[in-house]
């Protein structure tokens, strides 16, 4: 599958729906079962100042992420998407799976606050591109539409 059509297929499998976790869990088994060579795809939310464990496919993760501490952290505390060639040379990084070599992290806003992020590891060294950054970040600004038109606003 080319990974441009991710966000029209995120469009098709949100449109309409109400709920945030449901969209939110789409959003994570799409990325999953569509991109190579990644071994997990998921989101953490915002709870106070930590992050917290959300919808994801994968092996079992951290649930709970403290304010500005690993990639996800790192990236939420600074509003910008970051992409970490090896993940070992990122200090602070958290190692919720020992097989992840490179990873991406996307920060998502809804309704002007910032919700959480959107992260997505690889055993792969190196493995996401500045295309695939563009793809992700298109496919994360299109999430954040879907999850601002959702009933259940005010839960995650």
């Amino acid at each position: 599958m080319k990974n441009h059509m991710l966000v029209d297929l995120l469009v098709s499998l949100t449109e309409d729906v109400p709920f945030r976790i449901a969209n939110l869990a789409n959003a994570a088994s799409l990325l999953y079962h569509s991109l190579t060579d990644v071994n997990w795809a998921g989101f953490y939310l915002r709870r106070g100042d930590d992050l917290v464990l959300g919808p994801f496919m994968g092996q079992p993760a951290c649930v709970v992420i403290g304010k500005g501490k690993g990639v996800c952290g790192a990236a939420f505390e600074r509003g910008e998407t970051l992409v970490v060639p090896e993940v070992e040379k990122f200090s602070g990084h958290i190692a919720c799976d020992s097989r992840s070599k490179s990873e991406i992290v996307i920060p998502l806003t809804v309704d002007g606050e910032r919700f959480g992020v959107l992260d997505i590891d690889s055993p792969l060294p190196d493995r996401f591109s500045a295309e695939d950054r563009e793809i992700l970040e298109a496919f994360a600004r299109s999430l954040e539409t879907a999850l601002e038109a959702c009933e259940d606003s005010t839960e995650s």
